[in-house]
């Protein structure tokens, strides 16, 4: 079946992008979550359209994350934890501890946007990727502290 992806979708294309997928992939997956419209001649004869609204749309996102980037690289987080002696913590530091702790400092960063390859488990200092859209990343310095 092929679709208009109105989204940037992992893996399969993004806005503005005619693909083919299976059936069941769009209709139980794209198409309810408005990530794609079906790839009819109506649509297809408006593509151009649609490419142009998509592109603006585009255009101000990557404004607002390239923003958003500039501020979060001067920004920091300190995070306490409990831990042993070789300084293996009792846990672990996610992705979403550190969306929690930068949205109490006021910035605002989904945790699926957080790249971390796997949970932080030692106490140190980490450079920690954000990708806050398709082609813009942002490094936050996150610091695991011994508590108490």
């Amino acid at each position: 079946m092929q679709i208009i992806l109105q989204e940037d979708v992992e893996k399969l294309g993004t806005r503005g992008q005619v693909v083919e997928v299976a059936a069941g992939y769009a209709r139980n997956f794209l198409l309810p979550r408005k990530l794609a419209i079906a790839a009819t001649p109506g649509n297809l004869k408006r593509l151009e359209k649609i490419r142009s609204v998509l592109d603006k749309r585009t255009a101000t996102e990557r404004e607002g994350a390239q923003k958003q980037a500039e501020v979060l690289a001067a920004a920091s987080v300190t995070l306490a934890r409990k831990a042993g002696e070789n300084d293996q913590l009792f846990g672990s530091v996610t992705a979403a501890d550190i969306a929690e702790a930068l949205a109490a400092q006021g910035y605002q960063v989904d945790k699926r946007k957080i790249e971390l390859r796997e949970p932080i488990k030692l106490i140190g200092e980490y450079q920690v990727t954000a990708k806050l859209h398709h082609d813009v990343t942002a490094t936050i310095k996150v610091v695991v502290q011994r508590e108490g």
